[in-house]
C-alpha cells in the first residue's frame, strides 16, 4: 500500500507544480504588459521582457521565454514556462505552459 500512497502524493505534487506554472506564466505576462505600456514603442520589447522575467526565481527563469511584447493600439505579451519534474530547477517535462496578457496602449505625448 505504501508505494501507491507515495505515487499518489507524487502525482498530486506534479499537478500542483503544473498549476503553479500556469499562475507564474500569467503573472509574468501581466507584469510584462504593464511595463510595456509605460515606455515608448522602441523600448517596449526590452522593458516588457525585463519586467516579465524579473519576479521569476532563477529556477523558473531558466526555462522561460517571452514573446510578442508589442502591438499597436494594444500591448500584448506571451510568456512560456517549462513544467519541471517534481522540483523547479531540475529536469523539465516536454510540456510548456503559456500565459497571455494584453492591455490598451497608453497615449504618449
Amino acid at each position: 500500500m505504501t508505494p501507491i500512497i507515495i505515487l499518489t502524493l507524487v502525482l498530486c505534487w506534479q499537478a500542483v507544480l503544473t498549476g503553479y506554472a500556469f499562475t507564474l506564466a500569467g503573472n509574468a505576462a501581466d507584469e510584462g504588459v504593464r511595463a510595456g505600456t509605460a515606455v515608448p514603442r522602441a523600448e517596449r520589447y526590452a522593458a516588457c521582457q525585463r519586467a516579465a522575467l524579473e519576479d521569476l526565481s532563477s529556477a523558473w527563469r531558466a526555462g522561460a521565454t517571452v514573446d510578442d511584447c508589442g502591438g499597436t493600439g494594444t500591448v500584448t505579451a506571451d510568456v512560456s514556462l517549462r513544467v519541471p519534474v517534481l522540483f523547479p530547477g531540475t529536469i523539465a517535462f516536454p510540456v510548456t505552459v503559456h500565459g497571455h496578457a494584453g492591455t490598451v496602449e497608453e497615449v504618449k505625448r
